[in-house]
């Protein structure tokens, strides 16, 4: 994990990969879980009879439930210590770039494209979060998060 004491460290990183997530599996529990929250049963999430003879060969999780995950990435590869609130802001562009099939390890790659000041002290910050799945040659979803930070 990547520890920074203050929001001002992070203006010199923009252009750079600043943290790497940890490995995370995706199970079919947590698909089942997220499309109850969402109401999305959609076979190829839920029936996994079915959609191991789909276009996947087996159950994949929601594209949205990927995205879900960008703030459990953030929490587990940084932390500015000097910060008391960290609001999501929004996204700019989401890309799900390939399927995510349940069994499938994840780990996130946040690049700072851009830090603004804003009101109270705060910095805005724009990730490009990049989403991949261990063994395979794409990314599975690339997002631009937008998050503002205060002290």
């Amino acid at each position: 994990m990547k520890t920074f004491q203050l929001l001002s460290e992070l203006p010199p990183l923009i252009g750079e990969v600043v943290a790497t997530s940890d490995w995370i599996t995706i199970t079919q529990e947590q698909v089942n879980l997220f499309a109850e929250a969402t109401g999305d049963h959609q076979w190829i999430h839920v029936d996994e009879e079915r959609a191991k003879a789909g276009p996947f060969g087996a159950p994949i999780a929601h594209g949205f439930l990927t995205l879900s995950l960008l703030p459990r990435f953030f929490e587990a590869s940084m932390h500015i210590a000097q910060v008391r609130m960290g609001v999501n802001y929004g996204l700019n562009k989401v890309r799900f770039v390939a399927p995510v099939p349940v069994g499938s390890r994840l780990r996130a790659h946040m690049k700072l494209l851009s830090c603004d000041a804003i009101d109270n002290n705060g910095m805005q910050m724009i990730w490009e979060v990049t989403v991949e799945r261990e063994g395979a040659t794409k990314p599975v979803c690339v997002a631009e998060s937008i998050a503002r930070h205060y002290p």
